[in-house]
């Protein structure tokens, strides 16, 4: 069994910050790409940022130098610093990992609940 745990979601106002935290526990065996993932109301989920385990980064066009992605493995934790927030960045964010669980030959995807980030005055 996988949880990922998103934290940091809240009301921010424009140009403000916000710092999302997720936490991947279980019989993790091992992880390889984790990721944030957005998705506002009416529109397909999209790609914000992902990082592997070896720190190699990748970030939707719409981050525009706005975000950071980082990543604790000793932890099973990925962070995503977002900065100059705006009105349009308002969605429910969910955390992403590419994983393998025990010592299954093979990677599974798996999503968090999400944590709604909310940019208004």
């Amino acid at each position: 069994q996988v949880q990922l745990v998103e934290s940091g979601g809240g009301l921010v106002q424009p140009g403000g910050s916000l710092r999302l935290s997720c936490v991947a526990s279980g019989t993790i065996f091992s992880i390889n790409v984790m990721g944030w993932y957005r998705q506002a109301p009416g529109e397909k989920r999209k790609l914000v940022a992902s990082i592997s385990s070896q720190g190699a980064t990748d970030y939707g066009d719409f981050v525009k130098g706005r975000f950071i992605i980082s990543r604790d493995n000793a932890k099973n934790t990925v962070y995503l610093q977002m900065n100059s927030l705006k009105p349009e960045d308002t969605a429910v964010y969910y955390c992403n990992a590419v994983l393998r669980i025990d010592a299954r030959p093979y990677f599974d995807n798996y999503w968090g609940q999400g944590t709604q980030v909310t940019v208004s005055s």
